[in-house]
C-alpha cells in the first residue's frame, strides 16, 4: 500500500510530505532465531519504505494568520472559516506536488491539519482543533483522505498526543522486551513529547514542556518574523543562561502535573516567556541569553521527564538538528547514565520520523486497526473523506505488531 501524509507542526514552518510504501513483512523474534510470517489471524510485521520526503514552505500571509490564531488572538468565526478552507487548498497543493515528485499514485493520503488549539483542563485534554479541510486534498488528488486522527482518543478519555506512542510501541516493544528494561525517545517539534515503551509492550507517552516552541517564538518575534528559528542553535550558542529567569521558567505548574498529560501553545506561549521575565526581576535579558535560557529550560524539562530506568533516550524532531541543544541534552542525561542518540543511528531521519508515524496511522485505520496511545482502550483514529471513487476499504487486519525502516528508495514506483 502506498499512503502519502501531509503535516504541519505547531511551529508552522512549513507542510511535511511523506510518500511511504507499507508492506506486511515478518516479525523478527527475540531469540534470534529464524523469522517466520504470522498466522492470518494473528497482528503482522511491516516494513515502510520512504519513497519520497519533502518540505514546502508556507505562503507568509498564511502563516502568519495561523500564528496569530495559535497564540490566542480573538478572531471572528467568519477568520477560522477562511482559514480552514486556505489550509486545506495549500495541503492539497503538497499533495499534488508530493504525487508528481515521487511518480507513485497513493491509496491513502493522512492529513494532520494545523493545530490552533488543544483544550486542556485540570492537566487533561478536553478537546483539540485541527484546521485543513480534507475535501480539498480529495478533489485535487482524487484519493479518499484520513483526517482529525487525535479526536477518537480524546473522546475515549486519552490525550490525543502523543500519536508518537503507538508507532513507537511498533518501532521499540521487541527490542525493549529483549534489553529487560525500558526505552525512551523524544520528538522535538514545536513541543517535546516523551515516549517510554516498556518490556512487553506497555507505553507511557506524554507531553514534557515546550521543545522549539518558546525558542521559535522569541527569534520570531524579535526579527519582527524575518527569522522563524535558531539555526544551528547559533544564538543560544553565543549567549548565557540566565539562572533566576530559568528558575522561573521551571516553576511553572504544568511540569509538576503527573502524566499522562498534553500541552501546546495556549500553554506555554510568549507571556511564559514574558512572565519569567518579570520574575526574575533583573530586567530584559540579552536577546542572545533570552534564547540561550529557554535551550537550557527545554533540556532540563526533557531529561526531568526521563524515568530512572531508562538507559538510551531516542531524539527526533527539528530540535534533534540544534547542536546545542542536543549537548545539552546529552551532557543532563550522562549525569543520570542515559545515553542521548538521533533517531537517524536508528535508520530514521530525525525530521522525518513524525511524518512516517502518519503514514502508518494511515495504514492502521484504512486496514480497521485500533492504535492505543496510553493506557486508554484503543481506537480506530481519524474520519475518511472519499476521493473521486467510493469507498472501498480491505478486510481488518488483526493488528500490526511491528515496523521495521527500509532505506529510502528512489527513482518512482516499486
Amino acid at each position: 500500500m502506498i499512503v502519502l501524509s501531509l503535516q504541519s507542526g505547531t511551529s508552522v514552518d512549513g507542510i511535511d510530505v511523506a510518500v511511504v510504501r507499507i508492506e506486511p513483512g515478518t516479525t523478527p523474534p527475540l531469540d534470534g532465531g529464524r523469522t517466520a510470517a504470522p498466522p492470518v489471524d494473528e497482528p503482522v510485521g511491516v516494513v515502510l519504505t520512504p519513497l519520497h520526503t519533502a518540505t514546502h514552505d508556507f505562503d507568509p500571509g498564511l502563516r502568519a494568520r495561523v500564528l496569530r490564531v495559535a497564540a490566542g488572538h480573538p478572531v471572528p468565526v467568519g477568520e477560522v472559516a477562511e482559514l480552514t478552507t486556505l489550509l486545506g487548498q495549500a495541503f492539497a497543493e503538497a499533495a499534488a506536488r508530493g504525487i508528481r515528485d515521487a511518480g507513485v499514485e497513493p491509496e491513502l493520503v493522512v492529513s494532520h491539519g494545523q493545530t490552533v488549539f488543544h483544550w486542556t483542563e485540570h492537566g487533561h485534554a478536553r478537546g483539540t482543533l485541527q484546521l485543513g479541510d480534507p475535501a480539498w486534498i480529495a478533489e485535487l488528488t482524487g484519493v479518499p483522505v484520513l483526517s482529525d486522527v487525535r479526536a477518537a482518543d480524546i473522546a475515549a478519555g486519552g490525550e490525543g498526543a502523543p500519536l508518537m506512542a503507538f508507532f513507537d510501541r511498533a518501532w521499540l516493544a521487541r527490542e525493549a522486551t529483549a534489553s529487560g528494561g525500558p526505552i525512551a525517545t523524544v520528538n522535538l517539534g514545536g513541543i517535546a513529547n516523551v515516549q517510554v515503551v516498556h518490556p512487553g509492550g506497555d507505553v507511557l507517552a506524554f507531553d514534557s514542556g515546550p521543545a522549539n516552541g518558546l525558542i521559535d517564538a522569541v527569534v520570531e518575534r524579535h526579527s519582527d518574523g524575518a527569522i522563524g528559528f535558531d539555526r544551528d542553535g547559533a544564538l543560544a550558542a553565543s549567549g548565557q543562561v540566565v539562572q533566576p529567569m530559568l528558575d522561573a521558567l521551571l516553576r511553572h505548574p504544568y511540569l509538576d502535573a503527573e502524566p499522562p498529560k498534553s500541552t501546546g501553545r495556549e500553554t506555554f506561549g510568549l507571556d511564559v516567556v514574558d512572565d519569567a521575565v518579570a520574575a526574575a526581576g533583573a530586567g530584559e535579558p540579552a536577546y542572545e541569553d533570552l534564547v540561550a535560557t529557554l535551550t537550557e529550560f527545554t533540556a532540563r524539562t526533557v531529561v526531568d521527564a526521563l524515568p530512572d530506568a531508562a538507559r538510551t533516550v531516542v531524539c527526533s524532531g527539528g530540535g534533534a538538528r540544534n547542536p546545542v541543544l542536543l549537548e545539552r541534552l546529552r551532557a543532563l542525561a550522562a549525569e543520570r547514565g542515559i545515553a542521548v542518540v538521533s533517531s537517524a543511528d536508528r535508520g530514521i531521519d530525525p525530521a522525518c520520523k513524525e511524518s512516517l508515524m502518519f503514514a502508518l496511522l494511515g495504514y492502521c485505520s484504512w486496514h480497521g486497526v485500533p492504535v492505543a496511545l496510553s493506557t486508554i482502550a484503543a481506537r480506530v483514529a481519524g474520519r475518511l473523506t472519499p476521493g473521486r471513487d467510493p469507498l472501498a476499504l480491505p478486510a481488518p487486519l488483526p493488528g500490526v505488531a511491528s515496523v521495521t525502516i527500509a532505506p529510502t528508495e528512489t527513482g518512482g514506483a516499486p
